[in-house]
């Protein structure tokens, strides 16, 4: 089995001619110390932070950064100038009140981000392979721009879709085109598997929303082959930890980020058990963040990974925001074969289903939401899906 192609990066990237779990916690701890240096010159709002440390394990008796902190205190948060930052990302909505939460990124940082994205696809995208790319498309420097970036250096043709595309137009493209390679959230792949068929899919990527275990299942089912789900966050640079051939878990790009996991008090937790995820992004440039609750749930796993790379591996996440409800009920309604997607409304003690199906009965439906919340009353809508219907959620899913 072939090693992770992120060894070799994380390699190049610090000029080494080997990776151990040395050699990485040293590049951590010296890229640690130099951010804490700088922010002690700068005193900015890490000011008041020792200036070196001497172990990874006094990281633990810092302060957590909050997303509280990232929307009040910007300013204090860069560490360039306001001329070198390229992306600023905001968490901004139309039902957004008080102060958003901004992240800022420069050059050098989004860089980094399509190298990553470069490491990650490599093991399933090859030269001359085509891509479809189902991830928001929002600007210079956005999640899209740079994954279709990273295809284009490999040497691959990225197909930039985006998430609006209806049923009927991903047919086109797929007929046209004939992309080998997906992009794109979890239940988008699956609807589309359900709908349009694989036709000349043979490999998927998925990330950005999460997985239920039933949503995996029947997408590898019906591509035949197994997924390679990546990890990311806004606070990390939008890139993270990435699948290799092993399929066990994904890979962290530790010579930019430490992690760790804390149980519900903030107390570290070993290797193995689930808590939430704490970041250190010891290789942001605009904006690095120390100890950042992301809010995120998983565990790190406890054993070497088989494809035999040093760096840590997270299993499948929960997202922040995502409750266990919507978790839930995609467990149980898209182990059903025949729901195409979904929408789910809470009113009271009612729960309305709006689903999209290929065939099926409202019964199965029924059954399968009150497996998922019981003790709530539910109202299935059910109408058989075509090619002009689009995804019913867009972005993260949720019970609206």
């Amino acid at each position: 089995m072939n090693r992770s192609k992120l060894d070799a990066l994380i390699m190049e990237q610090e000029g080494l001619n080997s990776l151990s779990r040395a050699d990485i916690e040293a590049v951590q701890l010296q890229k640690l110390n130099d951010l804490l240096s700088r922010e002690q010159q700068r005193q900015g709002f890490y000011g008041a932070l020792p200036s070196k440390l001497d172990s990874l394990e006094e990281l633990r008796t810092l302060p957590f950064t909050t997303d509280e902190d990232l929307a009040m205190n910007a300013p204090s948060l860069l560490l360039t100038s306001q001329a070198e930052i390229q992306r600023v990302l905001s968490d901004a909505t139309s039902g957004t009140t008080g102060t958003a939460k901004r992240v800022f990124y420069t050059l050098g940082d989004c860089e980094n981000t399509v190298r990553l994205f470069m490491a990650g696809l490599s093991e399933l995208i090859f030269p001359g392979s085509c891509t479809m790319i189902c991830m928001p498309f929002s600007g210079p420097y956005g999640l899209g721009e740079l994954i279709a970036e990273a295809v284009t250096r490999l040497g691959a043709k990225p197909l930039k879709l985006g998430v609006s595309l209806n049923y009927g137009e991903l047919s086109e493209v797929m007929d046209r085109e004939k992309p080998d390679t997906f992009v794109g959230m979890p239940v988008q792949l699956l609807s589309l598997l359900r709908f349009c068929g694989k036709g000349s899919l043979r490999r998927a990527l998925i990330s950005g929303d999460a997985c239920p275990l039933s949503v995996t299942r029947r997408a590898e089912e019906l591509l035949g082959t197994r997924l390679f789900p990546h990890y990311g966050s806004r606070e990390m640079g939008l890139g993270g930890a990435v699948t290799c051939p092993a399929h066990e878990g994904m890979h962290l790009r530790e010579n930019h980020v430490i992690a760790e996991i804390i149980d519900e008090v903030g107390r570290p937790l070993p290797h193995g058990q689930y808590g939430e995820l704490v970041i250190t992004t010891i290789g942001m440039e605009a904006m690095p963040l120390i100890r950042y609750r992301t809010g995120d749930y998983t565990r790190i796993f406890p054993e070497p990974c088989p494809c035999g790379s040093a760096a840590i591996r997270l299993d499948t996440l929960r997202r922040k925001g995502v409750s266990s409800d919507i978790l839930n009920l995609d467990e149980e309604i898209f182990d059903l074969p025949f729901v195409v997607d979904y929408r789910a409304e809470l009113s009271g003690d009612t729960l309305c289903i709006e689903a999209l199906c290929l065939d099926g009965s409202v019964e199965a439906l029924e059954d399968a939401a009150l497996r998922a919340m019981p003790g709530k009353k539910v109202k299935i809508k059910m109408g058989p899906a075509s090619k002009d219907d689009r995804p019913m959620v867009l972005g993260k899913r949720k019970i609206f």
